[in-house]
């Protein structure tokens, strides 16, 4: 997650631009330099527009604390060669399930995190079939290393990145190679404390339910949300989200250009509840929840600046659809201020 630092008011902070992986065509650098100055001028709605038009053109960008970097974009197609292997890249979900469950981590940063997911759902003794699926996301520590002294019962499927993805990219990359009849996103944050998947995958016996997981919220008015009971919800939280097999299949991964994970899983839950499928608070699911170090690491300025910018993604495409809320409020209401999911 780069850093932003504090900046002298007589220096952009977006002032240079740089490339991987081969230089891109010229007009893919001319597009460049204009987002640099579409963005040096707070311009966001026209820099969200011209990285599209990059990305039409094959080129992803990347904001980092010494400027913007564009590299290859990671290939739709399991026929093109990206930052995972060829063999990673060709999606498993129109095959039949082989298993109830597949668990999906990413590794990054935080090695002790992941250590301790990894630790909770060893000493957990899943009720059902089930496998392990690791997005080795460029981690900064040795991951190999990091498993071997777990004691897993099941061996990981690793799945290695040569640079780090955004959010979106990565847990997609786990999400296609799934051979679950769900597949279960959980953040290292949360650490199992008893089996976690096999009540999880009950909830998933009633066969209109898409989503569920521990963590739920609802809103009025779609733009604030709060914390739900259990029951259904209007979206689930993407800290342990399991989604069903048909969903990835029919409706859809997250959207790409989700490359914080904030908001993520608000548009990921409202694209499968759009479909007609239910979200379910679960309750009394054995875990604890600690402190998303990616999120606290980052300084507030900069947290609240990419939150929002997903979160403004997320109601240019859902902001009307108030009918997909379980509970609309009249549209004079007006609400408490709150966090965002």
């Amino acid at each position: 997650m780069a850093l932003v630092p504090a900046r002298s008011p007589n220096r952009p902070r977006f002032d240079r631009h740089r490339f991987v992986s081969g230089e891109p065509p010229p007009e893919v650098a001319g597009l460049v330099a204009e987002r640099t100055a579409a963005r040096n001028q707070r311009d966001w709605a026209r820099a969200d527009t011209i990285r599209d038009r990059i990305r039409e053109l094959g080129w992803e960008v990347m904001d980092e604390t010494s400027g913007t970097r564009v590299r290859p974009a990671l290939p739709e197609s399991p026929a093109a060669v990206g930052y995972a292997r060829p063999e990673d890249l060709a999606s498993l979900l129109d095959a039949p399930a082989e298993l109830r469950a597949t668990v999906v981590l990413l590794a990054e940063d935080y090695p002790a995190d992941l250590a301790r997911l990894l630790s909770g759902v060893a000493a957990s003794s899943p009720s059902v079939s089930w496998e392990l699926l690791i997005v080795a996301n460029a981690p900064t520590f040795d991951l190999g290393q990091l498993i071997g002294g777990i004691g897993l019962e099941v061996e990981p499927n690793t799945l290695p990145t040569s640079e780090r993805l955004g959010y979106a990219d990565a847990a997609n990359l786990g999400l296609r190679r799934s051979r679950g009849e769900l597949s279960i996103l959980i953040d290292s944050s949360v650490e199992p404390i008893g089996d976690l998947i096999g009540p999880l995958s009950a909830a998933f016996e009633d066969p209109t339910v898409g989503l569920a997981g521990p963590f739920g919220v609802t809103s009025g008015d779609l733009r604030q949300f709060s914390e739900s009971p259990p029951g259904e919800v209007d979206a689930v939280e993407g800290y342990c989200l399991a989604v069903r097999r048909g969903v990835l299949r029919d409706v859809g991964l997250f959207d790409r250009h989700f490359r914080f994970y904030r908001n993520a899983d608000l548009d990921f839950s409202f694209q499968a509840r759009a479909a007609g499928w239910r979200a379910i608070r679960c309750e009394g699911l054995p875990l604890r929840l600690h402190e998303h170090r990616g999120y606290m690491s980052l300084p507030d300025a900069e947290r609240d600046r990419v939150s929002k910018r997903n979160f403004y993604r997320f109601l240019k495409r859902w902001g009307d659809r108030r009918d997909l809320l379980l509970h609309p409020a009249p549209r004079h209401a007006h609400h408490r201020s709150g966090s965002v999911a």
